[in-house]
């Protein structure tokens, strides 16, 4: 669990130090002016998707799979409201803005995603083994 939060901390710098650098260089054209909040609100769904599927895992661990399919769910449903969201609240009156929000913002729903696989896969070896261990 130590190990999650750490790599989801070094990903999310390097995520927001990425950012930064590209806002300095191209400024606006590049990088939505709420790049932040979004970085912000990928990190925090995150960390309640995790959350959640560790606690799920916690009380049955037969239900693994379950929870972390729910979650997925969970994190579209979220980010759909985030998107409808940004969009019913005129920001697809700022022109130029809305795509790069877009942009931005599929492109750290996809990084954040990957970054959820990566963790899963790589974790999926201790459970194998404890399973093996069990037969």
């Amino acid at each position: 669990m130590n190990r999650f939060f750490r790599n989801l901390l070094l990903f999310s710098v390097l995520l927001g130090a990425l950012l930064y650098f590209l806002r300095m260089q191209y400024g606006e054209s590049i990088v939505h002016p709420k790049a932040d909040w979004l970085l912000l609100f990928y990190v925090g769904l995150t960390l309640l998707t995790f959350w959640l599927t560790w606690r799920a895992y916690q009380r049955d661990p037969e239900s693994l799979l379950t929870a972390w399919f729910s979650t997925t769910a969970l994190r579209l449903v979220l980010a759909l409201v985030v998107v409808v969201t940004y969009l019913v609240r005129g920001g697809a009156q700022d022109g130029r803005n809305t795509w790069t929000f877009l942009g931005l913002f599929f492109a750290l729903y996809f990084l954040y995603t990957g970054f959820e696989v990566w963790n899963v896969v790589t974790n999926l070896r201790p459970f194998s083994k404890q399973d093996l261990e069990a037969s």
